[in-house]
């Protein structure tokens, strides 16, 4: 239970945020959409401070300078490493790539571009409309057209009517789910979705020091408190494992806040 003055301190700064923090554009982009959303995670990655006047732009630099945010552009960078290694282990065709909750889907949009037309092809699902015809107006405006978006839910979600995808990605979801059975039921289904000789890639969280700032003062996409659970990188990496993976391999990007586990079914 969150003592009287913690309960002051909160509200102070809530009141705070919800004010002066507005001058900000990307404090406005989550109070928007939400502080989790994927439109927040493409301002995030952008990384360019806009805001109202001096002062706003002030706040927006020092809002990404964030280490949570900080964190997830590393764990951009380290994803991103990890699918260009993936797509070279498939030589020679084209390698399909699912984004389960991609949102705008900007980092596989920088992921692709560099490909030659055949190479690698990609599909982002998310349940938020907003981020998905952000990303498609992205890639129009960028000529890519080896990317598309649609509607889905990334706990159901179904074989791709271009037929079972090479890569799953799941990147910025499970950090976000508190039940742990949703996850193992989740890696259960998505071990039956990848073609032969597929790979899954997720991301877990494993540290945050600004835990109890977020469930306290940042609205979700849903508009309540935005609560997040950590988790030792092994334990859903066992769960993998009972899924039915046959192997499992987790790096951490450099400021230790995140990993990406690639898991191989049997």
């Amino acid at each position: 239970m969150t003592s009287p003055p913690n309960r002051l301190k909160w509200s102070v700064i809530r009141a705070l945020l919800g004010t002066v923090g507005r001058t900000s554009k990307g404090i406005r982009t989550g109070y928007r959409h939400g502080f989790d959303s994927g439109t927040m995670l493409d301002y995030v990655y952008v990384n360019q401070a806009r805001g109202l006047l001096g002062i706003g732009r002030l706040i927006d630099r020092v809002y990404l300078n964030a280490i949570g945010w900080r964190a997830i552009r590393a764990r951009r960078d380290l994803l991103q490493e990890v699918l260009r290694q993936e797509i070279a282990r498939r030589p020679g065709r084209e390698v399909f790539i699912l984004d389960v909750a991609a949102g705008p889907g900007r980092y596989l949009q920088d992921l692709i571009a560099p490909y030659p037309p055949g190479r690698v092809r990609v599909l982002c699902r998310d349940l938020a409309g907003p981020g998905l015809w952000q990303g498609e107006r992205l890639a129009r405006e960028r000529g890519l057209d080896n990317i598309a978006y649609e509607m889905g839910d990334a706990l159901a979600p179904r074989v791709p009517p271009e037929g079972p995808p090479d890569i799953i990605v799941v990147s910025g979801l499970y950090e976000l789910l508190l039940d742990d059975a949703t996850i193992q039921k989740s890696l259960t289904h998505l071990h039956t979705l990848l073609a032969p000789g597929g790979t899954l890639t997720f991301t877990t969280q494993t540290h945050h020091p600004q835990l109890d700032f977020i469930a306290n003062v940042l609205p979700n996409r849903n508009g309540d408190l935005w609560v997040m659970k950590c988790r030792p990188a092994e334990e859903p990496e066992s769960w993998a494992l009972a899924a039915g993976f046959t192997a499992t391999s987790t790096r951490s990007e450099n400021l230790g806040l995140f990993t990406v586990t690639t898991c191989t079914p049997a």
